[in-house]
């Protein structure tokens, strides 16, 4: 299974981005998928995953409420993380991943088989 992640780019504090990320994989909807960060010199961390099957949502505390996971149902197989009310902390490279074997998304990069490339996502003003 290959991903595409794409999206990212500079962006003021208080704005918004969204990032895809895109398989030509048929059956995306029966993997849990989920999106990390990184910033330079640290670990790779959880930002927000989707459920396999019933698309259930969860999100690191820090950005609950401002950003938004979801699956794209049309056919595209696309995973989006819509991202408002930036903040100059939510810069970092994103990274999408995908799992299979279990329900829910994993919080742990060690739990994931397939991963895109980074997408960098800077807030500056």
């Amino acid at each position: 299974v290959q991903l595409q992640a794409s999206g990212g780019g500079l962006v003021h504090p208080g704005g918004s981005l969204r990032l895809s990320c895109a398989t030509s994989e048929r059956n995306f909807g029966s993997y849990a998928t989920a999106w990390f960060r990184q910033v330079s010199g640290s670990e790779r961390v959880f930002v927000a995953g989707i459920s396999r099957v019933d698309d259930m949502t969860y999100y690191e505390s820090s950005v609950k409420g401002r950003f938004v996971i979801s699956r794209d149902k049309s056919g595209t197989n696309t995973v989006y993380l819509q991202m408002d009310n930036l903040r100059p902390e939510d810069t970092a490279d994103y990274y999408c991943a995908a799992q299979t074997g279990t329900l829910l998304p994993g919080r742990s990069p060690s739990e994931y088989d397939y991963w895109g490339q980074g997408t960098l996502v800077t807030v500056s003003s």
